[in-house]
């Protein structure tokens, strides 16, 4: 881990690093919520901790920069909990095992937390610099983005005093982000009655693993599989062909991220336990061929297990599997008014049975809020026709490009005159804060850019090297020539 400590610019991966040592999972920021106060005062720089454990930190403006327009660099605390399911990792207590791989910063078995470490790391050596050209300086490190937005739900309308926010939590280098989607999460529950598992049956644990998963939002194009939907398919084929009880099935973890895996146990008749295998041999042929270019480390498998000593009662599960698999997961529409900008979509995210509980999460995102309510009734009217409880939750705004933006036309400007080429102008099918943020400080002009990494939100995430330094570059020069009062 020391070799990133080596990688240019040494200021920001240096705090970088110094927050992969640091848990900080969505919910459970606090020690990084302390490191960044110890940080700020150590720094005799203005600290404040609000209510929440947002975190905000002021420097003033360096010799001959005071009239220009107050920034707020902008980036969130927490960072999405993915792991392997073979690794040994406890996400409130290990550090991430950072290392250069490459071109990339990647970890080993879980998430890397660059999404949004490197825009924390980057404010941070910002308020360390010494010898960096800026305006007045007001470093803002949000908690709980990735499951609620609670940090700029909660932050208070009148406590930061900058004219521009950047935000730095896009991730693709070399392009400017002047909007986001909003969602709402879209949440089932239901009670279900248990029996005694019939006799003669034969128990099977049933295994989708090896999938890519990925930012439910900005991955969501991709096409990769859904291990729920894979299952509730499978599932809902065998009540067509086989005698099954369900006494279990366990699929995702996050309402962000696509599911990864799922678990189910199931019976079938012992007289059908050899037809059984032989088909979900056959499904795991079917799905690898149907994802051959976007998952090649599928596997889809059957192991015997101990019978359990109850199951779900036949009538209710029909119910569940189906309503599972009529769910919608996936692009609902592309955008109409910007080319590849996906404008609705709906991530099938958590599917449990257990126990006699069926619930169900899932994170609906849309640039136009018409569509978004579209798709979430549309949702909840599939499992309201089982009689499940169908609760609309967090519901965030997205946030409407300004192309008259006076900050976009200065790091457009920037990017040109450093790198020779101007950035792309853009849209992002995900929740950036700047939504909700600006609902709070409307007269903002906002703007989002970052380094590019890649697959965030699983275990594969990584971060580009060179796009690291040329994010920091970008960054400086921007402070350099923020227009003035």
């Amino acid at each position: 881990m020391s070799e990133l400590l080596k990688l240019k610019p040494e200021a920001l991966w240096k705090h970088f690093y110094s927050l992969t040592q640091i848990p900080r999972p969505s919910k459970k920021e606090e020690k990084a919520v302390e490191f960044l106060k110890k940080f700020g005062e150590d720094l005799g720089l203005e600290t404040i901790v609000d209510h929440v454990g947002n975190v905000i930190i002021r420097k003033p403006a360096t010799p001959g920069m005071e009239d220009r327009k107050g920034v707020v660099l902008q980036g969130h605390i927490d960072m999405v909990p993915q792991k392997n399911s073979d690794k040994a990792h406890d996400f409130e207590k290990d550090p991430i095992e950072a290392y250069v791989d490459g071109e990339w910063v990647t970890a080993n078995g879980t998430t890397l937390g660059a999404d949004n470490g490197m825009g924390v790391a980057a404010a941070m050596a910002v308020l360390e610099s010494k010898d960096l050209q800026h305006g007045p300086i007001e470093a803002l490190f949000t908690i709980d983005e990735e499951t609620g937005m609670t940090g700029a739900e909660e932050l208070k309308p009148d406590v930061l005093k900058g004219d521009i926010l950047i935000n730095m939590d896009s991730e693709d280098e070399g392009e400017l982000y002047v909007g986001c989607a909003g969602g709402v999460d879209v949440n089932v529950f239901m009670k279900y009655t248990e029996v005694d598992t019939p006799k003669n049956h034969k128990a099977y644990k049933l295994s989708i693993t090896g999938l890519k998963g990925g930012h439910s939002g900005m991955d969501i194009p991709l096409g990769r599989a859904n291990s729920n939907k894979l299952t509730a398919r499978f599932l809902n084929h065998c009540l067509y062909h086989f005698d099954i009880y369900v006494a279990e099935v366990d699929g995702g973890s996050l309402r962000n991220a696509i599911p990864r895996e799922a678990f189910s146990i199931i019976t079938v008749p012992a007289a059908e336990a050899s037809k059984f295998e032989a088909e979900v041999a056959k499904f795991n042929n079917i799905f690898k061929a149907e994802f051959s270019g976007t998952e090649p480390g599928l596997s889809f498998f059957a192991k015997e297990t101990e019978l359990p000593a109850k199951v779900a009662e036949k009538e209710v599960m029909k119910k569940m599997i189906k309503a599972v698999f009529a769910c919608p997961h996936g692009v609902e529409r592309m955008s109409d008014s910007m080319k590849g900008l996906v404008e609705t979509s709906n991530n099938l995210a958590r599917v449990i049975i257990k126990n006699g509980e069926f619930i169900v999460n899932n994170l609906t995102r849309s640039s136009v809020d018409s569509a978004k309510e579209g798709t979430m009734y549309k949702i909840g009217t599939i499992f309201d026709l089982i009689g499940a409880e169908v609760k609309f939750e967090g519901a965030y705004p997205g946030w409407k490009p300004n192309m008259n933006s006076a900050i976009l036309k200065t790091m457009q400007e920037v990017y040109n005159k450093r790198f020779g080429k101007i950035p792309e102008i853009k849209a992002i099918h995900a929740g950036l804060e700047c939504g909700i943020l600006g609902s709070g400080y409307p007269h903002w002009d906002m703007i989002s850019f970052g380094p590019t990494i890649r697959f965030p939100h699983s275990p594969d995430e990584k971060v580009h090297i060179e796009s690291v330094e040329k994010f920091w570059i970008f960054l400086v020069e921007t402070l350099k020539n923020i227009p003035k009062k």
